[in-house]
C-alpha cells in the first residue's frame, strides 16, 4: 500500500466511525468510502512562490454566512495537460490555507471547492500535492462553515487529483 493509499484508507475509517466525522449518523451506515483520482504524481509541485507584500485582509465569506480573515501571502503559476494556471496561497491563524476550484466542479469535483494546507519548503518554495486535496466538510453536511473559494482562484484548468465529489 502506498503511503496516499494508507492516507486514503486512514480517512475512510476517520469518516465511517470517528465521532467527529463531518458525516451524520445517517450517511455513515451507509458509508463505503470517499472518492478519489488515482495518484497523479505531475500534480505534486514543488513551487516557487511569488510573494505578496499585501497587509490588506481578504474576508472570505462562508458557506453559512459568516466570514473568515485571511491574508494574501504569494502567488505561484504551474501548467496542467499543457495549460497554464495560477493559485493564491492565503496565510491564516492555523497556517497556509490554500483554496480553489477547477472547471471539474459540480461534475467530478465539490462546485464550492477544494482545499490544501500547502507545506512551506527552504527558499520561498511551497510543496503543493493535489494528491490531498480535500473537500471542506460543509461538502458532506449543511450545520459546517467553510470559507468560499475567492474568485482568484477559479481555475478553468481541470485537475484530476484529490478527492472527488462526494454522493450520499
Amino acid at each position: 500500500m502506498t503511503e496516499l493509499e494508507e492516507f486514503r484508507a486512514e480517512k475512510d475509517e476517520f469518516f465511517k466511525s470517528h465521532p467527529q466525522s463531518p458525516l451524520t449518523p445517517e450517511q455513515k451506515r451507509s458509508f463505503t468510502g470517499l472518492k478519489y483520482f488515482p495518484e497523479n504524481e505531475a500534480l505534486r509541485l514543488e513551487v516557487k512562490v511569488e510573494l505578496l507584500n499585501d497587509p490588506q485582509p481578504v474576508h472570505m465569506q462562508t458557506t453559512t454566512g459568516g466570514v473568515q480573515v485571511y491574508f494574501r501571502h504569494g502567488r505561484f503559476k504551474f501548467t496542467v495537460d499543457g495549460q497554464e494556471a495560477e493559485l493564491t496561497i492565503y496565510r491564516g491563524e492555523h497556517g497556509y490555507f490554500l483554496p480553489f476550484v477547477d472547471s471539474l466542479k459540480g461534475e467530478e469535483t465539490y462546485p464550492a471547492g477544494r482545499y490544501l494546507e500547502p507545506e512551506e519548503l527552504p527558499g520561498g518554495r511551497f510543496l503543493v500535492d493535489f494528491n490531498i486535496a480535500y473537500n471542506p466538510y460543509c461538502a458532506y453536511n449543511d450545520i459546517w462553515s467553510c470559507p468560499i473559494t475567492p474568485a482568484e482562484n477559479r481555475l478553468k484548468v481541470p485537475l484530476r487529483a484529490g478527492e472527488k465529489v462526494f454522493h450520499d
